[in-house]
Parts: structure tokens; C-alpha cells; sequence
């Protein structure tokens, strides 16, 4: 079993802790040792969120030591005195060998204690302007869900500490058992379009089919030509066969199963705070802003214009875009 240690500060955000530890305690539903938690503070006693509930905790001295360090981010790391006598335990815990995961604002209290320099590491990204410019080492991706460098794992915090949760899953217990974690969990995020809130991936891939591992493939390789015939080809299969195959097994078309990886790929990046939809349109493989919006609009019902207007309401120039367009 995994001993994982979550360590809490005055002001931590309550779902980035309670997302990633329920995903780690769903994996001891599916067949594999799962994981062992405590909760750490600076004392045994309760802490504060900024929420204003608490969680009980043990002093982070008494632990007999863990395999991940987990930290959730919050409004605490703007006011260093509730973390800073928290820095030399996360220094030992590094030397020791453990994995490192921060939520959000976490990573300010990784680099706070030295363990970021020269390391990429991801942040909500209205953090990331903050964490660049206090510690100019650190590369700093404001675009990614979650990073991860060697034995460090950052996320963009809020819900992507479930992504980062179900990607450490993974390194774990295997893909299989990230999947069938995803899908016992429901994630329910009010995000414009009501789409689904599991992994596009998650929802195509299932049991054990020969898809599986193109479809995989396919999502690292998504600003690449991916139309039947490079598909079919990877395959070992003619046009016709694979088709065939790929529709009866996973249930829509090979281009609808890739359209429905290059929407997440171009919404995950819009939600972390991306500020060019025309480089999103050719990291996702839509070539140009035009082919996406109208895949937008298709699956989501809003452009992706209308989708960064709603998470950054202020933006009044998109706004004006939008209309025009």
C-alpha cells in the first residue's frame, strides 16, 4: 500500500485536498492495494480552510514518513508565516526520495523550499504570472493541467487535482485502473456547454480492445494528421476493415472519436487560462480558429470565444470579439 501524506496550512482551498484524496481512496475499490492517508498540519488539532471549515490533523512531525507528500494551494500562501516552519519537513521529504504533488498555489511552498529550480512546474494560471516572477528558475506553464518533472507533480488546482490525482494513479496501479477510478468518480463542474466530465479518452477506451492503444497514441499526437488512412495504417488494417472495426467496438466513427480528443485538448487549455485560440486550434489539430469554432458549437453548443468569456467574465475585448464573429 501507498502512504500518502497530505499537508495542510491556515487558508488551504478545501477541493484541493478533498479531490485528489478521493480519487486516491476510490483506487482501493478496484482491485489493487490502494493507498494509506493522513492528513498533517502544524499541530494535532484542526485547520483551518478558506472555506472556514476544518480539518482535523496530526502534527507533521509524529508521521513515519510517506511515499507522496501531497500539497493543496490556497489564499494561506499569500502570508508566508503559515507555511514557512513547514519548509524544512518538505525539504527532508524530497531528500528522502518521496513523490511531490502541489495543487494550485501549493507550488509556491515547493519553490519556497528550493525543490523547483531549473524544473517546469504548472499552476492555476492566474498564480503563474506570481510564481514566474518570484522565482525566475522555475518555467512556469500556465497551459498544462498538470506537470510532471521527474519525481515532482504540479497541477493548475481546483479540479485538475483529480487529473493530477488519476495521473499519478496511473503511474501506479496501470491505465486500467486511472479508468475505472475516473469512472466511479462524477465530477460535477458548472462549465458552459454541459459537457462531460470525464476524460474524453476514459469514455472511449474500454476493457481490453485493440483501439485502446491508438486512441492513446492518438491523444499525444493530435497536431498530426490523424484521418482514417494514417489510422487504418498504424492498424495494420485497409480502410474499410478498420472502420468497420472501430465503429462496431467503440461505438462512433474513427474522425468523431478524434474530434472528440481535439475538443478536450482545446477546452482543458482554454480552462487553464490559454490567451491564443489560434495556437490552441494547432496544438489541438483543427488547423485554424475556424474549424474549431465550429466544432465548438456543434458539441458544446458556445464558441470558444463565448467558453474563455465565461471563465474570465472581464474580458470585455473577447467579448466584443465574440459578437463579431
Amino acid at each position: 500500500m501507498i502512504r500518502i501524506s497530505c499537508l495542510l496550512f491556515e487558508g488551504f482551498v478545501l477541493l484541493d485536498m478533498a479531490g485528489p484524496i478521493t480519487a486516491f481512496e476510490t483506487a482501493s475499490q478496484c482491485g489493487v492495494p490502494g493507498y494509506s492517508i493522513e492528513i498533517l498540519g502544524s499541530t494535532t488539532g484542526n485547520v483551518t480552510s478558506s472555506s472556514g471549515a476544518t480539518v482535523g490533523t496530526i502534527d507533521f512531525r509524529r508521521t513515519q514518513g510517506c511515499d507522496i507528500l501531497l500539497i493543496p494551494g490556497g489564499l494561506g500562501v499569500q502570508n508566508r508565516e503559515n507555511y514557512a516552519h513547514l519548509l524544512p519537513f518538505i525539504r527532508s521529504v524530497a531528500e528522502n526520495g518521496c513523490k511531490l504533488a502541489s495543487v494550485c498555489s501549493g507550488a509556491f511552498l515547493l519553490a519556497e523550499a528550493g525543490l523547483l529550480e531549473g524544473r517546469t512546474a504548472a499552476t492555476h494560471w492566474r498564480e503563474a504570472a506570481e510564481l514566474a516572477r518570484r522565482f525566475p528558475s522555475i518555467n512556469v506553464d500556465a497551459e498544462s493541467l498538470y506537470v510532471r518533472d521527474g519525481n515532482i507533480w504540479t497541477s493548475a488546482g481546483i479540479s485538475s487535482g483529480i487529473d493530477l490525482a488519476l495521473a499519478m494513479i496511473q503511474d501506479d496501479y496501470g491505465f486500467e485502473t486511472a479508468r475505472r477510478v475516473a469512472q466511479i468518480l462524477v465530477v460535477s463542474v458548472n462549465r458552459p456547454g454541459g459537457q462531460s466530465q470525464h476524460s474524453a479518452l476514459l469514455e472511449l477506451v474500454g476493457g481490453d480492445n485493440r483501439f485502446n492503444e491508438i486512441l492513446i497514441w492518438a491523444r499525444s499526437h493530435l497536431n498530426e494528421p490523424l484521418d482514417v488512412e494514417h489510422l487504418a495504417e498504424r492498424a495494420a488494417l485497409s480502410v474499410r476493415q478498420f472502420t468497420r472495426a472501430f465503429t462496431a467496438t467503440i461505438g462512433i466513427a474513427p474522425a468523431k472519436a478524434i474530434e472528440r480528443l481535439r475538443l478536450e485538448n482545446a477546452r482543458t487549455s482554454i480552462e487553464a487560462g490559454a490567451r491564443s485560440l489560434e495556437q490552441v486550434a494547432r496544438d489541438s489539430g483543427f488547423g485554424n480558429i475556424d474549424r474549431m469554432r465550429r466544432a465548438f458549437v456543434r458539441s458544446f453548443g458556445v464558441t470558444p470565444q463565448a467558453m474563455r468569456r465565461h471563465l474570465s467574465p472581464d474580458d470585455s475585448a473577447e467579448a466584443a470579439t465574440d459578437q463579431i464573429r
